[in-house]
């Protein structure tokens, strides 16, 4: 079923963004009465399409959003792989996603280029959101140096750090000491890893976690870590 994201709903209908609409009426040829899936402030709904690129809002569908609510802080890599990393981490269900520059980053962007790539990613992000049935678009924001994720970081429930050098808890083990929590900080670092000093300035909240005794680059690690956590929390058992 065709998905499409709206702002708002008045008395049950709301008006596809021109952009929706030619998509929706030129390139998939829809006409009035067709059956399609309409999201709107975190609510799903199976929707008909009227004249005029409107949708009539009908029974409410089930969340798709995880309880456990990720917020991938990614220490940002070169060339295209954090666009890679942004669709991924979307459809396993990341909530939100933080690039951040850390010593180790080869990249380096000026103020103009920052807010470029903050644009592509949030577009990559929105459709990725629609081909996976995100309820929810995770907000991609704009790259900040590491010592600005410690304010975000502090009013997550618990945060983890995968790094080489950690021997003890892994995924299993961090959630089995945190089992309460809804909302979880995963910080990984870029292609050259996470340095010993920046490691230190983390502590806490975030507690440095092993994911075993293979090194995973940049672009798979925060992907496997959000795929295990969730998995380990349930949360890739049912569909709705």
């Amino acid at each position: 079923m065709h998905r499409f994201y709206v702002d708002r709903l008045t008395d049950g209908k709301a008006r596809l963004s021109p952009e929706d609409a030619h998509h929706a009426l030129k390139v998939l040829r829809l006409t009035p009465g067709a059956e399609v899936e309409m999201v709107q402030e975190g609510k799903r709904f199976r929707a008909r399409l009227l004249p005029d690129a409107v949708l009539e809002a009908g029974e409410e569908l089930p969340s798709t959003e995880a309880g456990l609510r990720i917020t991938l802080f990614q220490g940002l890599p070169k060339g295209d792989k954090m666009d890679l990393i942004v669709q991924k981490a979307v459809e396993i269900g990341v909530e939100r996603i933080v690039p951040v520059l850390m010593e180790r980053c080869v990249v380096r962007l000026n103020p103009a280029d920052r807010e470029k790539k903050q644009i592509r990613w949030n577009r990559i992000a929105r459709e990725a959101g629609k081909q996976s049935g995100r309820c929810r678009l995770p907000e991609v924001g704009l790259p900040v140096p590491l010592s600005e994720i410690l304010p975000i970081a502090a009013s997550l429930d618990a945060c983890a750090v995968p790094w080489e050098e950690a021997r003890a808890a892994g995924p299993r083990a961090f959630l089995q000491g945190h089992p309460e929590i809804a909302t979880l900080g995963l910080l990984i670092g870029p292609e050259g890893g996470i340095s010993p000093e920046e490691i230190a300035s983390l502590s806490p909240p975030f507690q440095p976690i092993t994911l075993g005794p293979r090194i995973l680059r940049t672009e798979t690690a925060g992907l496997a870590a959000s795929a295990a956590l969730l998995a380990l929390a349930g949360e890739m058992e049912g569909c709705p």
